[in-house]
């Protein structure tokens, strides 16, 4: 393949993508190569961990990997070029930082309030609509995954997304998967009905769904964890005084880098944000404690518990696997029973968001 996005890709990625597809479509190169898919790709997936020393991701993984990974294994399992696209998509319209913008927005625990802007990204890029106009593909059919269940459907089901999420932030955010055991679990998937009649992806064996809940219930925990809740609402509060003070637009976050965002912060005239940031950047520590502290930047936020209990194959039909494994059952339930914050977060250093009337 003589793509450019995928010469430059990691070699893990590369191998990554053959375990999810191993036919590449080639046709999908046109729709990764425009403008609007090359903005995601200067966006990380792991929600600006990438800039804080609390964590060690591993290498970058960026949005465009993550939305074609996503179209490869809506590919590999439907042969669909609407919802192959629809994955490929879904992820356009997102902003620097990914769901710090949520935190940004007040949406913490749902993490979609970004959403809104995917159908007039499509709709106003000539590239695409140039793309689908050839290949006689009308836009709403591009628009919306969520019409397409193997694309993505409600937590805790398993979708195209969700799987894809689980397994890049088990190989680069918080290392638990290497690229055999990926290779055993996605192998081990087919499309069955689910209890309401709807399509989804399925495990065949229960021995390898327990395998695949035992692996990946690591790694829920660490979307949850104080530093990460800290360093992304910090990351939102950044943001939110840049532009309450005038250096940063709305749009700026939807269509600038994170490398751009980041320069602007780094430079800004404000002292007081810059030097903020750059304390940011040197804590390797996030503290906790039951009572407000004055100064320092300290927040209380929630964060969105993102989970799966997937379906299994069994001689009585598809079961969910926390109703025929009692290791998988326990494993779910202690993660959803474990609390959601309900104490302070903070970095040992003072920094106050900016408000409007500032």
């Amino acid at each position: 393949m003589n793509s450019e996005y995928y010469i430059n890709l990691n070699e893990e990625i590369k191998e990554y993508f053959k375990i999810l597809s191993p036919e590449f479509p080639e046709w999908l190169f046109d729709y990764i190569n425009t403008k609007e898919m090359d903005r995601i790709g200067k966006i990380s997936m792991s929600c600006g961990t990438d800039y804080s020393k609390c964590f060690d991701v591993k290498y970058f993984y960026s949005n465009l990997d993550h939305s074609v990974a996503v179209a490869l294994i809506i590919w590999h399992f439907t042969h669909d070029k609407k919802q192959t696209l629809a994955g490929l998509f879904h992820d356009i319209a997102t902003p620097v930082f990914k769901h710090c913008i949520d935190f940004m927005n007040g949406d913490s625990l749902t993490q979609e309030s970004t959403e809104e802007r995917t159908t007039d990204m499509i709709r106003n890029s000539k590239e695409i609509m140039s793309l689908l106009n050839r290949d006689n593909i009308k836009l709403e059919s591009v628009t919306d995954y969520k019409i397409y269940p193997i694309a993505d459907n409600d937590t805790p089901k398993l979708s195209a997304d969700r799987f894809e999420y689980n397994f890049s932030s088990g190989l680069t955010f918080f290392r638990v998967w290497d690229l055999d055991r990926i290779r055993k679990i996605y192998n081990n998937v087919v499309i069955a009905k689910n209890e309401d009649g709807i399509i989804e992806l399925t495990f065949k064996d229960k021995e390898v769904c327990e395998e695949y809940i035992r692996t990946v219930s690591r790694l829920w925990p660490e979307w949850v964890s104080d530093k990460d809740r800290c360093v992304m609402q910090f990351l939102a509060d950044i943001c939110k005084s840049m532009n309450n003070a005038g250096y940063l637009t709305i749009d700026d976050l939807y269509t600038l880098s994170e490398k751009e965002i980041i320069n602007k912060i780094i430079n800004c005239e404000d002292k007081y944000i810059r030097d903020s940031f750059k304390k940011f950047r040197s804590a390797t520590k996030v503290y906790k404690s039951d009572t407000y502290i004055d100064n320092k930047y300290i927040t209380d936020v929630k964060a969105k518990k993102r989970y799966v209990v997937p379906l299994v194959l069994t001689e009585n039909g598809c079961i969910r696997i926390n109703k025929v494994s009692k290791c998988a059952d326990e494993l779910i339930y202690n993660y959803l029973r474990k609390p959601n914050g309900g104490y302070y977060i903070y970095f040992d250093f003072e920094f106050t968001p900016y408000e409007r009337d500032m």
